[in-house]
Parts: C-alpha cells; structure tokens; sequence
C-alpha cells in the first residue's frame, strides 16, 4: 500500500471531521471525507451528520461540484455500497468521475460493504488501511457491534477501599464524589443505553438520565433500559418521560444484548447492582470495566460484585489496567477519587 503525504495529511483532516462535536449518537457510524487534486491540494471536504443526511462522500461531492472529477476522494470508512435513506456512496464515486480512493477502514457491515469492489470494476484506484487504527478508535462502539453482533458493554461501578457498594443497612450515596459522579455523566452521554436491572430501580430509584454540572438533563438522552422479571410502578423516575425507556423482560444477559442490537444500540453503559454485574460477567459479556475508587473503608455491606462462581486466586479476573486517572474533588469535604479503565483480556482476544 502506498499513501502521498497529502494523502496522510487529507485522512488525518478527514477524522477531524468525523469526530466534529454535535453529531448525534445512532446506529450510523461517523465518516469524513476530503476531495485532493492532483497538486494534493483540498477541493472539497465533508461529514456525516447523523442518521438520514447526506454521508460524508456526498457531502464533500456537493461542495465540490464538477471539480470532483479526476480527485482522489480520502475517506475514513469504505464507501457504503447499499442503498437506505441516501444513496450508495461508492456508486457517487463513480458517477463523479473520482479518480482514486482512499479509505482508512473496511465497512464490516454485511448490508453495506461492497463499496470497493464497485470502485475497482468501474476502473477506479482504490487503497485502504490508511490511519486504520485511528478510524477504528473513533467508531469503537458501531466497528465493535457490527464485528461482533451486539452491543459493546461498559460496566461501571462505584466501591469502597473495601470493595463495598453500599453499607450494611443498604445505602449507597454517595460513596464517590462529586467529580466521580460528573464523570458518569460524561461516559453515561457517550453511550447509547444505560442499563440496570429491576432491583436497582427499586432500591434506589435512579433517573438514568445525562445531567449538566447544574443537574439539568440534556437534550439528547441515551435509552434507559431495566432488565428483570419484577414489576416496577409507574411512579418510578425511570418511567418518568424524561428519555425513553426500555423494559426488557429477561435475566438473559445475552437475550437483553440481542434485543439492545435489534433496537440498533452500539454502546451499554451497564450501572446495575451486583447481582446483574455478575451476570454479564460470568457470560464474558462485558467488554471494557470503569471503576470508581473511593477513599473510604465499611467493613460490610453489599460487594460490588456478586459470586462469580470464582473458588481459588488462580482464578481469579484479571482486567488489563488501560488508565489510572485521579479525580481532583470539585466540591467542599470530598477527597479524590481513583478512576481505573479497565479491558477484559476476552475483549481484545476477540479481534
């Protein structure tokens, strides 16, 4: 594979693009794309928007008109090759009259991939894995849910020194602090579902909702999504229309992640108690684990976790640490939390 330096420049802009702030979550992944003329300089630049507006390949050829003709187009997925709510890129390539493409990574979507055979038969130069790495970072969640055929899990949790997540007589707030709890809120904004089970929702009746530092909810809210057998009463906030709500009427945590995919969900953020940790655990379906450690000892109480059938230290489960962050407090008496990043060693096997 041989790239130009202007290529290496254009695929570096054109993840800029993708990843431009407002673009809303959803099942599309985001795509940029530059147009480069012969001397490497830029004709036209696009992005995706979000689910139904013009993919990013259509978007820089608007810009670019008839001097798309004879460009090599740089674009950070392959041209889709399907026809949804807009049409097949790669097909505009061709109509463009684009001379070379080059993508970072190969569309793994059976209902879209195709693009580049389509380029090739219609005569047009077509290299890839350009920044490839980089591309499959920014669309972690979509590539990892299109590979694998589920939704990619993050379990988070918040523990004692102790490895407690509330205290004997069963409360639990607030174990970490303020800049923990506002950090959640910012992972939490990042997915597309944030999952409990029915005993968090009785327990504790959580909103599940993304907050400001002002706890006023934001505009766009990932699905709240419970799942158990028990009956929850309409007065629970998590019923409360504040974002939509998914009631899942399993114990299954595969069935729950089947049903999450088919209601084209990329990301759960997974906030339930125990006994549902443990569950997605034991089933190796938790993808990347965030902890929140706080400075404080109870010496009983509810674990953070329930059995995970675990009877020696050999045995034990043993993420791989990918980040230690220290959460400087942000309000009166609170003292720094530890956040740990975590991968499951199945994860990053899986690829």
């Amino acid at each position: 594979m041989t790239f130009t330096d202007a290529e290496r420049r254009a695929m570096a802009r054109a993840l800029e693009l993708a990843a431009t702030p407002g673009v809303p979550l959803g099942p599309n992944p985001r795509v940029g794309c530059v147009l480069l003329a012969d001397d490497g300089s830029t004709v036209a630049e696009g992005h995706h928007r979000g689910a139904g507006t013009p993919h990013a390949e259509a978007d820089a050829l608007a810009e670019a008109g008839a001097a798309a003709r004879g460009t090599t187009a740089v674009v950070t997925l392959e041209p889709c090759n399907h026809t949804g709510r807009t049409g097949p890129c790669a097909q505009a390539l061709v109509a463009a009259g684009v001379r070379r493409v080059v993508f970072a990574q190969s569309d793994a979507n059976p209902v879209a991939a195709g693009g580049r055979a389509t380029l090739r038969s219609a005569g047009i130069d077509v290299e890839h894995g350009l920044l490839e790495d980089d591309a499959r970072a920014l669309n972690r969640s979509w590539t990892f849910a299109v590979e694998h055929g589920r939704p990619f899990v993050t379990w988070k949790l918040a523990t004692t020194l102790d490895g407690r997540s509330a205290a004997a007589d069963g409360t639990s707030r607030w174990i970490s602090g303020r800049a923990s709890r506002l950090d959640v809120h910012r992972l939490r904004a990042g997915a597309d579902v944030v999952l409990v089970g029915t005993g968090t929702v009785l327990a504790d009746d959580p909103a599940l909702t993304v907050r400001d530092a002002d706890d006023v909810p934001l505009a766009r809210q990932p699905l709240r999504a419970v799942m158990g057998l028990r009956e929850l009463d309409a007065g629970r906030r998590v019923l409360d229309g504040q974002a939509e709500t998914l009631l899942l009427r399993t114990r299954d945590p595969h069935e729950a992640l089947a049903t999450l995919r088919a209601h084209d969900r990329q990301h759960v953020f997974l906030e339930g108690g125990p006994t549902l940790a443990a569950s997605f655990l034991r089933a190796g379906l938790v993808d990347e684990v965030v902890a929140y450690v706080a400075p404080v000892l109870l010496g009983a109480g509810a674990s953070a976790v329930g059995d995970l059938g675990i009877t020696t230290i050999a045995s034990a489960f043993r993420p791989t640490v990918t980040d230690v962050t220290v959460l400087e407090p942000v309000a009166a008496g609170d003292q720094p939390d530890v956040r740990l990043t975590m991968a499951p060693h199945h994860a990053s096997e899986e690829r």
